[in-house]
């Protein structure tokens, strides 16, 4: 079998020899495959992310008549074992999903009683602040002003405007 860096998908065709494919499973490739196809793929999750995706196309598969052989897992879905094995490796693979996603919430969870919270730090009001007041009296871009301070341009635009509209003015930028 062909086999690049673990990312091709081969294509064997019964009538016509072989073809090999980047990994893709676009249209143009699902829509090339005849009944009695055969599509050999390094591993299952080259085909899919998704379980019910992966299934989806493994029921259009048998459906067609076109076999699905994974390198990896050793499957061959032109076989009863084959496809009992893929189907409870789909089960498997969807019970890692959940239970991974379980997981990561009850760390969210732990963490947001321990008084954590998720994402990046807010930055401090009162420099925000110094930088406006640098920002209006000085002839400084908004660019430098943020750069010195390790301030991102659109934390400080955002803080500009929502400064700017408690006041009830109209924000001014500073052309260079």
């Amino acid at each position: 079998m062909t086999s690049v860096n673990n990312t091709l998908i081969q294509f064997t065709s019964t009538s016509k020899g072989a073809f090999i494919f980047l990994y893709t499973m676009s249209g143009k490739l699902l829509d090339f495959l005849r009944p009695g196809d055969i599509l050999v793929v390094t591993e299952l999750s080259r085909m899919s992310r998704i379980l019910m995706h992966l299934l989806q196309i493994a029921q259009d598969f048998m459906q067609r008549g076109i076999g699905l052989v994974s390198l990896r897992e050793h499957i061959d879905t032109s076989t009863a074992t084959g496809r009992a094995f893929f189907a409870i490796m789909g089960a498997i693979s969807q019970l890692e999903l959940e239970l991974k996603s379980e997981r990561a919430a009850a760390g969210r969870a732990a963490a947001r009683a321990r008084g954590k919270s998720g994402g990046r730090p807010r930055t401090d009001v009162v420099i925000l602040e110094r930088l406006r007041v640098l920002y209006e009296n000085s002839e400084e871009t908004v660019g430098d002003i943020c750069r010195a301070a390790g301030v991102g341009k659109r934390t400080f635009y955002d803080y500009l405007s929502k400064v700017n509209k408690e006041r009830g003015e109209k924000c001014e930028l500073k052309t260079i």
